[in-house]
């Protein structure tokens, strides 16, 4: 066998000549790790039981093949005997007496983490572990990358293409050849041990301290790097648009044994970089080590003019109200002074409960003169929250932007009412008062002195819940926003599943005098829905922000709602 083959010295193999020059060099070192039969059984025994319990110090980056590796080597001695033609003996007494090929299979379903130790136990088992299919196999598993170092040329795609084609597309692949890694000339292991392992702390979803504005930087394994894409609104007021990307650094293999960072800010191709693990938990900073790269030979002027055609897809002469140019160069001479030296702190994806009224997540919406920003809806029991990942001078990022009360439900007149502010106005105001009646009211007292619930002040959690439509509702309602309420899209839907009633915040330049406003929550389907501010006379569209986003589900329910209180006092 092929595996066989490369173990023992034999038949053909492409790296052959340099397992022999490592074995030599490493021979006086061997002799020294080498050990009876007996006692290596015995820490291959612990290696296995640590490995299932809790590989190393870190279990984020054990994922569920640990579950299968007791499976497999429970089951060793009885597969090897129905295995007529195996190579290793007939009724084997130890892991040392197993052919080589089952080996491969055991270690190649255990952690990442674990093999370095196992490789310490005898010469054996370090041999083995120099395979690539096993940490060929880790690197799939573990952090999903596909491609294959060994056929990068017989696809069709070569390195230097895929080079240029992940980092740099308006650049000729000639100007690159000589600063290109010889991938060719890579193993998984080092791909594993010097890149993928020692970075996976910052894969998932981050959100940068940009001041107000926020943002969200999701950092994954594409390809053979690791690419931090820093993701932006459609342009206004295209909200059904697909997210736009733009990488701010990547980090890849440059030799053998050393991976590099590179800062992708700019017009002027990749640079030197850096990436600092700070003393707080989930938090990282970048660094960019040549900001020259940044400037352009038109100066700030020239800077600016690209910056706006690629944020908002078109020029200053383009957007008449002032107020609104006034908020783009705000926003550009804020953001451009960190020259992408920023510190970015880690985000989860809101949990899925099956009582949820729809499928949280991420969206777009459009917020007046500062365009579209991301929100995150989450739900907790009878509330549904959109907090901000992307925020402006008014209302900055991680405030809730929107509450609302999914236990009062609003009933929507005809499609003529619909079209009267005065009726919106007196629908949603009617359920505001009687919340804030509700909250000056005292509770009654038992009489023991305890509080006891008002029958009055809110229906049973039964009635509730009955009273409450679910988004599995096949019943469409028509809608149309009323005469006078400003909407940044003129095409919207035109038929909803239910309506809420919510408030939103507003707040003066600075978030000066924040208060809350009521408003009605509008469900349109499962992937939109929309919010009218009663005070602003406007109204917000959002849609699903459909991005696949790797690694950022939140672990539970407690670590997620400590996230959204952490958001809140980053901008506080």
């Amino acid at each position: 066998m092929a595996v066989c083959a490369r173990l023992c010295g034999v038949g053909q193999s492409r790296r052959c000549r340099r397992r022999q020059r490592q074995n030599q060099q490493g021979q006086d070192s061997d002799s020294e790790v080498d050990m009876d039969e007996e006692e290596g059984e015995r820490i291959v025994g612990k290696i296995k039981a640590e490995a299932g319990a809790c590989p190393l110090d870190d279990t984020a980056a054990a994922p569920g093949p640990v579950a299968a590796d007791s499976a497999s080597l429970s089951g060793v001695h009885t597969d090897v005997n129905k295995q007529p033609g195996s190579s290793g003996p007939p009724n084997p007494q130890s892991l040392l007496q197993l052919p080589p090929e089952l080996l491969v299979h055991i270690f190649s379903v255990l952690p990442g983490t674990a093999l370095p130790n196992l490789a310490l136990v005898c010469k054996k088992f370090r041999q083995i572990l120099n395979t690539e299919t096993i940490w060929r196999r880790r690197c799939r598993e573990e952090f999903g990358m596909m491609e294959d170092l060994r056929k990068m040329e017989v696809v069709g795609v070569s390195s230097r293409e895929l080079y240029v084609k992940r980092v740099n597309p308006r650049v000729k692949s000639g100007r690159f050849i000589k600063l290109l890694p010889d991938y060719e000339h890579m193993d998984y292991r080092d791909i594993y041990t010097c890149l993928l392992h020692p970075y996976r702390h910052i894969l998932g979803l981050w959100q940068p301290d940009i001041g107000p504005y926020g943002g969200l930087l999701n950092v994954v394994v594409d390809g053979l790097f690791i690419i931090g894409w820093m993701y932006l609104p459609p342009h206004d007021p295209r909200v059904e648009d697909p997210m736009r990307r733009r990488p701010l650094f990547r980090i890849h293999m440059w030799e053998s044994s050393k991976a590099i960072v590179e800062c992708m800010y700019g017009h002027k191709g990749p640079h030197k970089g850096d990436i600092q693990q700070t003393l707080k938990r989930d938090e990282f900073s970048t660094k960019c080590n040549q900001t020259d790269y940044h400037r352009m030979p038109g100066g700030r002027q020239e800077e600016f003019r690209t910056w706006l055609e690629e944020e908002w897809g078109r020029t200053l002469e383009e957007i008449f109200h002032e107020h609104m140019q006034e908020l783009i160069l705000m926003k550009f001479i804020y953001t451009s002074q960190y020259d992408n030296c920023l510190t970015y702190r880690r985000i989860y994806l809101p949990p899925h409960l099956p009582s949820d009224l729809l499928r949280p997540g991420l969206f777009k919406g459009t917020y007046g003169s500062h365009g579209l920003e991301i929100v995150m809806l989450s739900f907790h029991g009878p509330q549904a929250k959109g907090t901000k990942l992307t925020g402006d001078p008014n209302v900055p990022a991680g405030q809730l932007t929107l509450d609302v009360d999914l236990s009062r439900p609003l009933q929507l007149p005809d499609l003529e009412s619909q079209q009267s502010m005065e009726e919106l106005s007196r629908l949603v105001l009617g359920v505001h008062e009687q919340v804030q009646r509700e909250a000056q009211e005292p509770p009654p007292q038992g009489a023991e002195g305890g509080a006891e619930p008002s029958e009055s002040a809110a229906p049973p959690p039964a009635s509730r819940a009955e009273a409450m439509p679910t988004c599995s509702s096949s019943e469409a309602h028509p809608f149309v926003l009323p005469l006078g309420i400003m909407a940044r899209n003129e095409v919207y839907p035109r038929t909803c599943k239910t309506c809420f009633y919510g408030t939103g915040l507003i707040a003066g330049h600075g978030f000066t005098s924040p208060e809350r406003t009521p408003g009605l929550f509008v469900l349109f389907d499962d992937d939109r829905f929309g919010f009218i501010w009663l005070e602003l006379k406007s109204f917000s569209l959002y849609s699903r922000l459909t991005d696949r986003l790797p690694y950022a589900q939140a672990p539970c329910m407690e670590r997620f709602e400590d996230m959204l209180r952490s958001m809140q006092s980053w901008t506080s």
